[in-house]
């Protein structure tokens, strides 16, 4: 198996993981978990290839699809998948540093660009190599700390830096078009020193080009479908949370092609 299959064979494996955990006691935020999830397939590909570059996941209620991403890559050993929400348990509805492979925890939205950017500034001050990958929401956008944190890395000039935005249209309470319209976006961080691209957030070859760190900071708008290889909730805004019997998430996992 070629590179290319391995890396579609570990999203369709990973989505059905994540289904998994939507049948769990508590569901999942299942919608923004499977449009973000080729992503993280794609960024910690080019992740491995780069010593001291980290994958922040900066729209943490999409702690399912990290957790299966990281179970896919072997960094987690174990299933999540059946531990996901228990008491006790460290495969929270937000990512934990309790979880293997998770170093910066992230829920409030925006904290987790800013953890990227700090750890990509820290490794060119340490004259150590890497820098940050940073995964955020078209919803997440509306928060301020996402913009002082881009403008920090537009001041300080950071290379090593990539922020891709999982532009899946939805959020909690609707369409991100009706709520806070993201008016010419690549203009906007274009006018912040982003070199900026837009890609087919599903297709993991071209998002791996277009992740790969740069001199300058980048900003990759990755478009995406909302609860994306499942057929029943695919650009569904309702698909945001879903809580689904076993019943049902075997016949959604039967339905997710490679």
């Amino acid at each position: 198996m070629n590179e290319t299959d391995l890396l579609h064979d570990q999203a369709a494996q990973a989505r059905r993981l994540v289904v998994d955990m939507a049948a769990s006691e508590v569901g999942c935020h299942l919608g923004g978990s499977l449009s973000v999830l080729d992503i993280l397939v794609a960024a910690y590909a080019v992740a491995r290839s780069r010593p001291g570059t980290e994958v922040v996941l900066s729209k943490g209620h999409a702690a399912a699809a990290l957790y299966a991403v990281l179970h896919v890559n072997g960094v987690i050993a174990e299933n999540p998948a059946p531990l996901y929400g228990r008491a006790g348990s460290p495969y929270t509805g937000h990512p934990s540093p309790k979880v293997p492979g998770v170093r910066f925890p992230t829920g409030s939205l925006g904290h987790g660009l800013a953890y990227a950017v700090g750890w990509a500034l820290s490794r060119r001050l340490l004259g150590q190599p890497g820098g940050a990958i940073a995964v955020v929401g078209d919803g997440e956008l509306q928060e301020g700390l996402v913009w002082e944190a881009l403008q920090v890395a537009q001041a300080k000039r950071i290379g090593g830096l990539t922020v891709v935005v999982d532009c899946n249209g939805g959020q909690n309470d609707g369409y991100v078009a009706d709520i806070s319209p993201l008016t010419d976006l690549p203009a906007r961080l274009a006018a912040f020193g982003f070199e900026v691209s837009e890609v087919d957030g599903h297709d993991i070859e071209k998002l791996m080009m277009a992740i790969v760190p740069g001199d300058q900071p980048k900003a990759v708008l990755a478009t995406t479908v909302k609860g994306k290889g499942v057929p029943a909730t695919e650009g569904k805004a309702a698909s945001h949370y879903v809580k689904v019997s076993p019943a049902r998430a075997k016949q959604w996992k039967a339905a997710i092609q490679s």
